[in-house]
């Protein structure tokens, strides 16, 4: 065990803090209820990463899975990114795939490489032995750093939890790891229908538990990750996908936010929507003011510059930003976001850079 840096242990740990009326009136809470705000508010997908300085001195002294698991650490790692990017949320540092060992799966993460899976679900055999998470103690780590992180961040900047969506979590299962082509996830989905249901229905139930054990220690808003949900005919995620999702956001704790995001899902907006959340994400291939108009104006977008615009000169870079924002019309309900993660080898000025001229351009 790591101790939290002194700059973040000086600060007192507030437990399960209520909604203060400056956190309600934050940029970011207020977009996502779709409010007027002086400014759009601004936050990144893996903010907190290898391609800032801090986190990789973090990296050196722990493997990932025991960054994730080590509260003081997680919390290190997540404020410190927030604070250095004057952005206007906080997201919890931890890994979607965390909640699926409680569930008996065998989980590594490789040295340089991606999660590991070494018992994967194939076969309604498979199925059959994943556990029933009846309540989340052995993600109490993440929790506490949910805790930790909400008493160390500014009384006015919130603080986001999350989890992987049901059919990202049934696809690493299925595939034991990355994939292109996902043959395995949809071998199960198309030959045994029941088992996938069953797999995907156990999945949601204890991301419902999850999710609001996030909120109880102190997230403002929480977001469901569908980064691999793109590989999917609207056919088959209105199958096979969007019932498991509906019921994991329809349980979520009244009043708290849910940002729905997914990669790839130009064809899916629509079913997105049914599916539910208060704030929709979107990625690069699609133009935010043709995505908003799909998914409706009564729901708020999240998005969506192209993790790649980083790379580019600052002049470029501000040139795509203002792009987005000319879209938005500044429409109440519009976050800045990237289309997806922000990449590692990724300039951490152009990131600093960003949030400031989002800041700027779009100022009331």
């Amino acid at each position: 065990m790591y101790e939290v840096s002194a700059e973040v242990s000086s600060l007192s740990v507030k437990a399960n803090p209520k909604l203060t009326e400056s956190l309600r009136n934050s940029p970011f809470m207020r977009a996502c209820r779709r409010e007027s705000v002086p400014f759009t508010p601004i936050w990144l997908m893996r903010q907190a990463g290898r391609y800032m300085s801090e986190y990789r001195e973090v990296r050196a002294r722990t493997t990932f899975l025991q960054l994730c698991k080590t509260p003081s650490l997680a919390a290190e790692v997540t404020v410190t990114a927030a604070e250095r990017l004057g952005v206007d949320a906080a997201i919890i540092f931890a890994d979607i795939l965390l909640i699926l060992e409680p569930m008996g799966i065998n989980l590594e993460f490789a040295h340089g490489g991606g999660p590991v899976i070494h018992n994967p679900v194939r076969a309604t055999a498979d199925v059959d032995r994943l556990r029933e998470i009846e309540d989340v103690g052995a993600l109490d780590f993440v929790c506490e750093a949910v805790q930790l992180t909400r008493g160390c961040l500014p009384d006015d900047l919130p603080l986001i939890g999350f989890s992987g969506a049901p059919f990202t979590l049934a696809s690493y299962l299925a595939e034991g790891g990355g994939s292109k082509n996902y043959v395995y996830t949809k071998t199960l989905m198309y030959n045994d229908g029941g088992a996938w249901h069953a797999m995907m229905s156990l999945i949601s139930r204890a991301l419902v538990k999850y999710l609001n054990a996030q909120i109880e220690a102190g997230a403002q808003a929480v977001q469901l990750f569908d980064s691999w949900v793109g590989c999917l005919s609207v056919d088959d995620y209105r199958e096979f996908v969007l019932p498991h999702t509906r019921s994991v956001i329809q349980n979520i704790t009244p009043g708290v936010p849910v940002i729905h995001f997914g990669t790839g899902t130009g064809t899916l907006l629509e079913l997105m929507r049914e599916a539910g959340g208060d704030v929709i994400g979107l990625d690069w291939r699609v133009r935010l003011d043709e995505g908003w108009r799909r998914v409706g104006h009564d729901r708020a977008v999240m998005g969506n510059l192209d993790p790649i615009v980083l790379f580019a000169n600052q002049d470029q870079l501000r040139l795509q930003a203002k792009r987005i924002l000319q879209q938005a019309e500044a429409r109440p309900g519009h976050i800045f976001n990237l289309g997806h993660g922000i990449l590692p080898e990724t300039p951490v000025e152009n990131v600093i850079a960003l949030v400031e001229m989002v800041h700027e351009m779009s100022a009331r």
